[in-house]
């Protein structure tokens, strides 16, 4: 029997690099002996500062625009104002669902493909409709204090980890940063003999 390792993924909804890992990570998942411990952040946590943001926009969308030639998928970026605290709240509900695999996708499809704003209380609830989750409860869940207060406590977890960016693979002592970093994951959990046969 093979023992199962944790990989702690540290996600931030309004990256557009976390968009594109919601669409390969799940090999971590599907082929290997894992326990993926979600750690969703909200806000500016793991991003960016603002005034650097604002100067990063215009290279990180042609980034992500090679990224989805690449891959297959559909790029229309969100309003610029999108906050994503609201959606990592709601995550945290949706795992307690046991539909966070589907929560995320279908988040990201909608703010980075569709390019609505996942801040909005209208678009939350069209998530939750199309994941089979009830509406009024996931956006009870976006203001919850305590899955507020949880996210914050990942972000604090991240930074004593050393953890600056998203998405983030942590399994063990090793730190992976990106979505382009990924096969980098699939290698080392391969090392480690956690392949499922």
């Amino acid at each position: 029997m093979v023992e199962a390792v944790d990989v702690k993924l540290y996600f931030n909804f309004r990256s557009p690099y976390c968009y594109l890992a919601s669409k390969t990570l799940w090999t971590i998942v599907d082929d290997f002996h894992t326990n993926l411990q979600w750690r969703p952040v909200g806000g500016w946590r793991l991003r960016s500062a603002p005034d650097r943001a604002k100067r990063k926009v215009p290279l990180a969308r042609q980034d992500l625009a090679r990224f989805a030639r690449r891959m297959g998928i559909p790029v229309t970026p969100p309003p610029i104002e999108t906050e994503p605290t609201a959606a990592g709240a709601a995550s945290l509900f949706a795992q307690d669902k046991g539909v966070l695999r589907e929560y995320i996708v279908e988040t990201m499809r909608i703010e980075w493909a569709e390019g609505k704003n996942i801040g909005e209380p209208d678009v939350l609830r069209e998530i939750a409709s199309r994941i089979g989750l009830d509406p009024e409860e996931l956006l009870a869940a976006s203001a919850n204090p305590d899955n507020l207060a949880q996210l914050e406590a990942n972000y604090e977890e991240a930074d004593a980890l050393g953890v600056f960016g998203v998405p983030t693979f942590v399994v063990g002592e090793n730190i992976f940063w990106g979505q382009d970093r990924i096969e980098f994951v699939v290698e080392h959990l391969r090392e480690l003999r956690l392949a499922r046969l």
